[in-house]
């Protein structure tokens, strides 16, 4: 299964994501989507799961969900948008990592890029795509894709989309 990891848009979606998620089988939105437009070119594209951010209007929120809690092909996965990172993870979020133990725990807001393991819990993987909108104090605009397959991920890319400012 092939995954489009996407967050912080802010209303804008770079026209480049559709060709980068091309071959994605589903797209996964971490929050702060802005205009519900966003959302429906999405999930007209792909099969979306997405979360709200904190900048998210009433119709957004009520087309999504705080926290999703989900297995693909044998991986337990949490996303939300507020999540902190290891070692500071929001006090909202601390226990539910703790008690629903994902392997694979995904976030935005912080608009910075970051893949790495949990060193405090072991087989925890943090995702955050960093923003792929023109708002925020990024300077490049970036998402993942990666695949899970058999209780593992693999093929994590990178991908940058250009300057906040610019399109690429």
């Amino acid at each position: 299964m092939k995954i489009g990891l996407i967050s912080d848009t802010h209303s804008y979606l770079d026209p480049a994501v559709f060709d980068y998620f091309e071959d994605c089988d589903e797209l996964w939105h971490a929050g702060d989507v802005g205009d519900f437009s966003v959302l429906e070119k999405l999930e007209a594209f792909k099969p979306t799961l997405c979360v709200f951010g904190n900048i998210d209007d009433a119709k957004v929120r009520a087309a999504t969900s705080e926290d999703l809690f989900f297995d693909r092909e044998g991986v337990n996965i949490y996303m939300t948008h507020i999540g902190g990172k290891p070692s500071t993870y929001n006090p909202r979020v601390r226990p539910l990592i703790d008690n629903h133990k994902p392997q694979v725990f995904v976030c935005g807001h912080s608009h910075i890029l970051k893949v790495i393991s949990d060193p405090k819990r072991p087989g925890l993987l943090y995702l955050n795509p960093g923003a792929a909108g023109k708002h925020g104090f990024h300077s490049v605009r970036t998402i993942l894709r990666f695949e899970i397959n058999a209780g593992k991920l693999s093929n994590m890319e990178v991908i940058e989309l250009g300057k906040r400012g610019k399109k690429k």
